[in-house]
């Protein structure tokens, strides 16, 4: 029997995306590697304020959340809601105007925070120029991807759009408020809001910029690509609505946990805590229903390298999923709260879970985007264990030196006096930060030996043409992934 198209899916952005992000990976990673060396050689710098650790070390945050990551999403999202609405995209052209225009942005913020142009707020450091053009790309983003939604073949939505919808959405939201300022010149603006109102708004911005960015954007790109690679549909497809409607409404509310002890009203500071402590309920339910999908392929998990990534990439979800919570909790904040034992938690977070499952889609998606076998399997599982054993040291470091910095500065003497000054405490540092700039390198060179691999593989290739199916049954009429 003949199979009718209706056309064919725009794959060649998702191409380009792909390689974007990969490009991004790298400088940010590199970066992150400058700076964690910069804190156990402090002359590193050459007295450059452009190689100052405070200029690398928002450099290093936004290529890799807003480059590697974004620009990730974004691909996957272009993909992924054609294949589930077997349309081509919304307006084609508007969608490659976002993947360009989003890596002439992510440029353009990276120069001006070497330059020192910097607003002051975490994750929210580019000045109001680049501000705007971030919030217009974004915008047409998500026309795109909802203009593709509106046009679907299918009648079904399936779940992986309701995250990446999430995701445009709420981050729309989070940026335009939370970059509301007044300018001053081209390069610097104060923020509308001021002390404590500022700080909850950032804090409202920025762990958002983790949950529905890092997490909820993420958990789209799961939804899509596990059950894919496991040729299995999600074990219970109910389940995953129900986590995606408890993880929308309870990570909103969790922001002024990063606020604790701080001048903000001692019932949002709870607030913040019994929320951040019911997310567990969402974000492992979600955990365990992929773990129920992928449980079905036993031997699949053995031999595919993708697949080994993306549960890989599972654990390390539970187990940011399950540490969040708990630093949350006052009594393990005040241990844990301006520590190094915060960079682990979110190490463990962008290395474990994003990086990692965005490496294991991108090994599924590279030979087929590309109609072609990966040059090499045996990279890929070295690429797999050096990415583990990175991850691993670097929680490990980051946790030993973050627990010993909390305990130090708790301790009393008999007069009630601090018994550790800064200085001491901060010598005590330097066998963490060496074990920190070693995985760093171990991490980097793992990504290394995958985009060589794919170089490989991709040369002297074209992007494939994939027709789209045109469903002309009431039996077709499903969502298919």
């Amino acid at each position: 029997m003949k199979i009718l198209s209706s056309g064919t899916y725009s794959d060649r952005l998702v191409s380009y995306s792909v390689i974007f992000s990969l490009i991004w990976s790298i400088l940010g990673m590199a970066a992150g590697v400058y700076v964690a060396l910069e804190l156990v050689i402090p002359t590193i710098d050459f007295g450059q304020e452009w190689l100052s650790y405070g200029r690398l070390r928002t450099l290093h945050t936004n290529a890799v959340i807003f480059g590697f990551g974004v620009t990730a999403l974004m691909g996957t999202a272009f993909y992924s809601v054609q294949r589930t609405c077997h349309v081509e995209l919304f307006s084609p052209r508007l969608a490659w105007f976002c993947i360009i225009a989003w890596q002439f942005t992510v440029l353009l913020g990276g120069l001006s925070l070497l330059a020192g142009w910097n607003a002051g707020k975490e994750y929210a450091e580019l000045e109001w120029p680049i501000d705007i053009l971030i919030a217009v790309i974004w915008v047409c983003f998500g026309i795109v991807f909802f203009g593709t939604i509106a046009k679907r073949k299918v009648k079904p939505i399936y779940v992986s759009n309701w995250f990446y919808g999430a995701l445009i959405i709420v981050i729309a939201m989070l940026h335009i408020v939370n970059s509301l300022a007044i300018p001053v010149t081209i390069s610097k603006s104060y923020s509308l809001f001021a002390g404590a109102q500022d700080a909850v708004v950032q804090w409202w911005y920025g762990h958002n910029a983790v949950g529905f960015l890092l997490t909820g954007g993420f958990l789209g790109m799961l939804y899509y690509f596990l059950p894919k690679q496991a040729d299995r549909p999600i074990w219970s497809y109910r389940l995953s609505i129900i986590a995606f409607w408890a993880f929308t409404y309870s990570y909103i509310w969790a922001g002024p946990h990063h606020l604790h002890y701080n001048a903000i009203p001692d019932w949002v500071q709870t607030l913040g805590m019994v929320m951040s402590i019911i997310l567990l309920a969402p974000s492992w339910a979600t955990m365990v229903n992929a773990v129920m999908t992928v449980s079905g392929a036993p031997q699949k998990l053995k031999t595919d390298h993708s697949l080994k990534f993306i549960v890989l990439a599972l654990a390390f979800y539970g187990l940011a999923t399950f540490e969040g919570p708990m630093m949350a909790i006052k009594s393990v904040n005040a241990v844990s709260h301006f520590t190094d034992w915060t960079i682990g938690h979110v190490h463990s977070g962008a290395l474990g879970w994003n990086a990692l499952i965005t490496f294991g889609t991108f090994y599924f998606l590279v030979p087929r985007l590309f109609n072609t076998q990966l040059y090499s399997k045996r990279l890929a599982d070295i690429h797999f264990w050096l990415a583990i054993s990175g991850t691993m040291l670097y929680i490990l470091a980051m946790w030993g030196a973050g627990i010993s910095q909390g305990l130090l500065w708790l301790s009393l003497g008999d007069l009630g006096e601090l018994s550790y000054g800064f200085r001491e405490i901060m010598a005590s540092m330097q066998p963490y930060y060496i074990l920190r700039v070693i995985a760093g390198l171990v991490f980097l060179s793992g990504a290394v030996v995958m985009i060589y691999n794919f170089f490989r593989t991709i040369a002297g290739r074209k992007t494939a043409t994939v027709q789209i199916p045109a469903p002309s049954t009431a039996s077709e009429q499903q969502v298919t992934v």
